[in-house]
Formats: C-alpha cells, structure tokens, sequence
C-alpha cells in the first residue's frame, strides 16, 4: 500500500478531487505535520546570533516576526523554546518610543505582523508591549481625523480613508488592501472585538477595491467580485495583476488571489456574514478561481509572473478560508475540494530537500526565511481546521 501522503500526491496528478478519496484526516494530517516538522527545522539555521531572522539590515525585523509566529505556533517549540525567546527579545529591541515595532521604514507592515507573532506567543507578559504596538497601528489609520505634515486634515471623501500604507519611512506609499489587511489580522489576534471602529472603517476601504460595481463607485470597478491592490497615487486603482480595456473601451483593473483572500478575511473578521452581497461576491471570484498551481491572476501578466507572490497567496489563502468557515469549496464546474487536504498535498510536493521552500524574486520570495515561513503558516491554518473540522 502506498504511503497516505504518496497518495494524495498520485490523486493530484491524475485530476481527481481529493474530496473524494479514502485518506483519514489522520493521515493528511500526519503528512501535513512532517512538512511542517521539516521546515521549522531548516528555519532554526536560519537564526542569527541576535535572535533575529535576517541576514542583513537590508532585510525587515518581519523576516523575523513571520518565523517567530511559525515557531510558536508549534507544540515542538512554542513559547519557551530558546530559538522563541531571542526571537521576541530582538522584535523589542527594535520596538520605537510610539510603540511601533520596525527600524527605519514600513513601520505599519512590520509592527502588525510582529503583533501577529507575538500575540501567538499567548505570554501575559508581554501584553503591555504589545499594547503599544497596537495603539500605534490604531493611530496610523488613514481617518479624517489625521492631520498632515503642515496640520491639514485628510478628506473624509478622499478613498484612503480607512486604508493603511506601508507606513513611516521612505516607502509609506498609498493605503492597500495587503497592509490593511495585515494590520485587521494584527488586532484580531491582539483581541480587538468585530465591532471596533478600525474594522469598520477598514471595511468601507477594502470596498472601495473590489471589483463590485454594485457596492463600489470606482470608474474601473467591474463585477467578478474579486479585489485589487490599492487606490493608487490620484485615486485611480493599481493592481499587481494589471489591467485592461472592456468591450467599451473601459479601463478595468484585474483582480488577483492574494487581495481577494486578504479582503475575504477582512471582511469576516468586520463581522460580515456569508450571505453579506461583498462577501458573496469575493467567494464566487474565489469559486471561478480555484487552483493552487499558480497565483490567480497573475498570470495574465505573462507565464513568469503566474507564481510571483505563490507563497503570501498560499498563507492567505489558508487564513481566509479557516476564518470563513467552509472545509469544501464547490468550484464553477462543480468539483468539491478540500483546501486543507489539497492544500497540505501541494506544499508537500514542492518542498526542498532541506525543508525550505523558495519562491521567485518579486516581493522577495526567494529568500527561503519568508517563503518558508508563509508556507508553514498556510499549512497551520490547514491543521488546524482539520484539527477542529475533520476531513470527510
């Protein structure tokens, strides 16, 4: 007999559903544990003598907070493993008076995803330092009640309201659906409640970015329900997948895998319901989507762009669906698929022999830390609900 995981891989070859096959959630989560197993173990070289994850100042303190999150979500290590605690001691060590938690730029991605990490530590002791990150990630949502350089105020009509950028530094850029996205995830794993105004206010942004024409007012904006990756520089939409020109000659702009999960989840983590028409409409962009041989999308920009940002995909995916709530997707032709299984089988088979995973050099997946990192992180999230919703 074949090996469970052997098997899974064979049903992928051949086409088939996995939904369909014989294997326990036992065995796919056997199978899921010893990738997982494997990758901690290559992301434990990977840390340097100041408990960091980066191997140069060029790299951010993130690199280590997305390792760090990967560690202590593990029973092998968790919160008291030694590689656990220089990795938190270094993300305060680059905690600012304002409570931000970054060096010299992208101060909002790199503070709310080591919140992220830290609140996976689930230490009492550390709540007060992550309180201050989190006010500081509270405070740097674009609101009408933010003033400028010279005290002007935002407009509260202007789209980045809501939103949030990179932040301070160099390369704050537009307010996206990433950040804010990341940022949503941050305080829902700090413990803020649904109906705080942040979520509110983020979900009248990340509106404004989905191809909806009937909940967004945005010339570009179309109706396959997916999402895009910001409002742009004048207000007019950009999205890493590119764009188009309808039958009228209407510039339309593509939506892409990753913003569509990262909206999904926004939004339920909002307090939207599964019936709620925004939430409606991203899972059918998801349902005429469904693959994770390449990143949806991405390949209308040509065969090399189709698994720029694979890796980032592969975790949102799996964040997004654990919080929706629904082990099987029916896809547009009716085939039932079982994320967490299809999921952990397609890591799985592209891992490294040394148990990392590498991706391209767009957003800077070749660096095996960050795409080995999101890639445990993705196959958490699929343990886990197999964990709490087993496998039929």
């Amino acid at each position: 007999m074949s090996p469970p995981f052997l098997t899974l891989k064979l049903a992928l070859a051949l086409g088939l559903s996995l939904v369909t096959l014989h294997a326990t959630g036992e065995d796919v989560a056997a199978a899921g544990q010893k990738t997982v197993d494997k990758a901690l173990a290559f992301l434990k070289t990977q840390q340097q003598a100041d408990g960091s994850f980066q191997k140069s100042d060029r790299e951010p303190p993130a690199v280590t907070a997305l390792a760090l999150k990967a560690l202590a979500r593990d029973p092998a290590y968790g919160p008291k493993a030694d590689a656990t605690k220089k990795a938190i001691e270094y993300l305060f060590s680059v905690q600012q008076a304002n409570g931000g938690i970054y060096r010299d730029m992208l101060a909002n991605y790199n503070t709310a995803i080591a919140v992220s990490a830290l609140a996976s530590v689930n230490d009492p002791a550390l709540k007060d330092r992550i309180s201050k990150a989190v006010e500081y990630l509270r405070n740097a949502q674009f609101t009408d009640g933010i003033a400028g350089a010279k005290g002007q105020k935002i407009d509260p009509k202007n789209p980045a309201v809501g939103g949030f950028n990179y932040g301070a530094g160099p390369r704050g850029g537009t307010a996206d659906i990433s950040n804010t996205g990341i940022v949503m995830e941050a305080l829902h794993d700090s413990g803020l409640k649904a109906d705080d105004p942040a979520y509110q206010n983020a979900l009248k942004f990340i509106s404004r970015l989905q191809n909806n024409s009937e909940t967004n007012t945005a010339p570009w904006a179309g109706n396959d329900g997916g999402f895009v990756y910001s409002i742009g520089k004048a207000g007019e939409g950009e999205s890493a997948a590119g764009e188009y020109q309808s039958a009228d000659g209407k510039r339309m702009l593509r939506s892409y895998g990753s913003m569509t999960y990262a909206g999904l989840k926004t939004m339920i983590y909002a307090g939207l319901g599964k019936n709620e028409p925004r939430v409606k409409a991203a899972w059918d962009w998801i349902r005429s989507n469904w693959t994770l041989d390449e990143h949806p999308g991405m390949s209308a920009n040509g065969p090399a762009e189709a698994k720029s940002g694979i890796f980032y995909y592969y975790s949102t995916f799996a964040k997004a669906l654990s919080v929706y709530g629904e082990p099987v997707v029916s896809d547009k032709k009716g085939v039932k698929h079982d994320w967490r299984v299809e999921l952990v089988t397609k890591l799985g088979s592209i891992q490294n022999e040394n148990g990392s995973f590498t991706g391209g050099k767009r957003w800077m997946e070749d660096n095996a830390t960050i795409s080995t990192s999101f890639a445990v992180l993705a196959l958490q999230d699929a343990l886990q609900d197999l964990k709490e919703h087993p496998a039929k």
